[in-house]
């Protein structure tokens, strides 16, 4: 088997005189990686020079890059992608480019091309983070951004924010990533203390995001429903889990966007606490 495949890749460059993939015309070869995600490209591009430099093709890496790709290479100094060539540029904003002083990030998914952005919580606007009786900032490598916001006890719980951006055509959602217990190493292993946690089970959160062109979504969702998670078997304590807002449409790519988004609970009849703030992702809806 594996000399048949040997004597299949061969061709042009090959020993023998049968046609094989090496005689496959570049432009035809890039036509097809034109269908095929950025890793089966890598992937195939060890195949043979034929495919090598097909997979070097700019109009091949054209395709792959968001529309407005140029906005997202705008985040850097120029000399940084001044003169390099289409697969390299993919390269360079498939890396999380960060801006806004650090605090937020965007890149393209290696796999579909769509713009991914995270928003740290350093971000976001938090009723009460100045207050160390409060709110107390964690340092962690479990966060993209290496610090987290960690709630102790509020009556009020309030985070908004928001991000002006030009998003390419298409369909995002919003989420919160969120974790119910504060989290620590202990002789190596990850452990949570759930001391601080309560509140979340007596009424929703309230989750909310709207446009600059009108559009609007909103949604409850308790927090923390113990007796329930443990019946069926779904912990929620002591894991991240990315809480979804809502989505919206961008229909033209040519405007920045600004997209506003909250999650709130503030009846103050009960305290709530325990409760770590990690980020907001804007991910393409597939």
């Amino acid at each position: 088997m594996g000399a048949a495949l040997s004597n299949l890749t061969e061709g042009a460059n090959g020993s023998t005189d049968r046609p094989g993939l090496g005689d496959i015309p570049e432009s035809c070869v890039a036509h097809v990686f034109m269908h095929l995600t950025p890793p089966e490209i890598c992937n195939l591009a060890r195949l043979n020079w034929a495919f090598r430099r097909a997979a070097t093709s700019d109009a091949v890496w054209e395709a792959k890059l968001p529309p407005n790709y140029q906005y997202l290479l705008d985040l850097f100094p120029p000399d940084r992608y001044r003169n390099l060539c289409k697969k390299d540029i993919f390269a360079l904003i498939s890396r999380p480019i960060p801006f806004d002083d650090g605090n937020k990030e965007v890149w393209v998914d290696r796999v579909t091309g769509g713009v991914c952005m995270s928003i740290s919580a350093k971000a976001l606007s938090i009723t009460g983070i100045e207050d160390r009786r409060y709110w107390n900032w964690i340092t962690t490598e479990e966060s993209r951004f290496h610090e987290v916001a960690f709630l102790q006890q509020v009556w009020w719980f309030e985070v908004d924010g928001s991000v002006k951006f030009s998003f390419p055509a298409g369909v995002y959602t919003v989420s919160f990533r969120i974790h119910l217990g504060r989290f620590f190493k202990r002789l190596g292993r990850r452990v949570c203390s759930f001391e601080h946690t309560h509140g979340w089970d007596i009424k929703p959160v309230r989750f909310e995001l709207s446009t600059s062109d009108g559009q609007q979504a909103a949604c409850n969702c308790c927090l923390d429903e113990s007796e329930k998670d443990d019946a069926n078997g779904n912990h929620k304590r002591g894991y991240w889990i990315e809480y979804k807002v809502g989505e919206f449409t961008v229909s033209d790519s040519e405007d920045a966007m600004e997209v506003r988004f909250s999650m709130k609970q503030i009846d103050c009849t009960h305290s709530k606490g325990g409760l770590c703030v990690d980020s907001v992702f804007i991910l393409p809806s597939n």
